[in-house]
């Protein structure tokens, strides 16, 4: 795939000692802003850290700027080969790992201070007998009625999504599992739910595109897709914008981010409307190890709307203003 347009880069600045632990952080996977956009996790894959960074945007003279200046390298029982990180709130984590499950973990209180932190687990989210979490990847949370917290799991080989409901008020006793997804889908390799909890939106690996579930239908494991977005090679991380108007697809077989657009619905299937180049040529092909990598994986848009997380293993971190992403810059 040719590269598209190169969006606005938005200056980073950081500490020496920040930009130390981006560097031993290694192969990353997912990333995603805090609730309060004040810090910013990273999976860590090969090492099998968290990391944690304190993060602001400000207002520059020539747009916004992203300022880390404190950081926080999280190991815990609950994290191995790690793929997927969400937040709960801001004091709790759940984490996806392909070799290890999903728990969910506690961070301290107070500031990151470039320390190294060994996380308790509140709880190991397995899924029971015939629903099982198995080499799970990406993974988001929903929120349900009562206070509930829901767990959206890609099982990447097992080829499904499961869904496993919690409450934290009883130390997140996991009471209920399903297996939510699994028609179309192939190495489920990234999940987004949109803003009004309408769309479930799943990268699927092997059948190389991105599969949209209508959640005002009844889901479950015969439920077929109700939109396809095409052409977006072997697509990783994803989001919908805060007016879910849009998805961006990270694409981790070319240098690209690919923008799809509602219009009408997600119904149906859609080609992407704009690509743009988020990776330079020399940062792809060194991250070219096969076919199907080289090019961004995590991805995710800061809570205000204005900025765009980008991480691979090559570029362990960019950021790029949504809207020169979009093309409304």
């Amino acid at each position: 795939m040719t590269p598209g347009l190169r969006p606005r880069e938005v200056a980073f600045t950081a500490t020496a000692a920040v930009r130390g632990a981006l560097a031993r952080v290694g192969r990353t996977e997912d990333v995603r802003f805090s609730p309060d956009n004040r810090l910013l996790a990273i999976a860590g894959f090969e090492r099998r850290v968290c990391l944690l960074l304190r993060v602001a945007i400000e207002a520059g003279s020539d747009g916004p700027v992203v300022v880390t200046d404190d950081f926080m390298e999280i190991t815990s029982d609950g994290i191995g080969e790690l793929h997927g990180v969400d937040f709960i709130d801001g004091q709790t984590l759940a984490v996806a790992n392909r070799d290890a499950g999903v728990a969910i973990i506690r961070l301290p209180p107070g500031a990151p201070a470039g320390r190294k932190h060994r996380a308790d687990v509140l709880r190991h989210v397995g899924g029971g007998p015939f629903r099982r979490i198995r080499t799970p990847g990406s993974l988001a949370i929903g929120r349900l009625p009562a206070g509930q917290v829901a767990l959206f799991v890609c099982n990447n080989y097992a080829h499904r999504v499961t869904r496993h409901v919690t409450a934290p008020r009883f130390g997140y006793l996991n009471w209920r599992n399903d297996v939510l997804l699994r028609q179309g889908l192939d190495i489920p390799d990234g999940i987004a739910l949109s803003g009004d909890g309408r769309w479930i939106a799943v990268s699927s690996h092997g059948t190389r595109d991105v599969k949209l579930y209508d959640a005002a239908a009844r889901l479950g494991p015969d439920a077929e897709p109700a939109g396809v977005l095409r052409q977006a090679n072997y697509p990783h991380g994803l989001r919908f914008t805060a007016d879910d108007r849009h998805i961006v697809v990270a694409d981790a077989a070319s240098p690209n981010l690919h923008v799809y657009e509602r219009g009408d619905g997600w119904e149906g299937g859609r080609d992407p409307v704009r690509s743009v180049t988020v990776l330079d040529e020399a940062t792809f092909l060194r991250g070219r190890h096969n076919p199907e990598e080289g090019g961004p994986k995590g991805l995710d848009i800061d809570r205000t709307g204005r900025v765009v997380a980008v991480t691979c293993e090559e570029q362990q971190l960019a950021f790029f203003t949504l809207s020169s992403v979009l093309g409304n810059a």
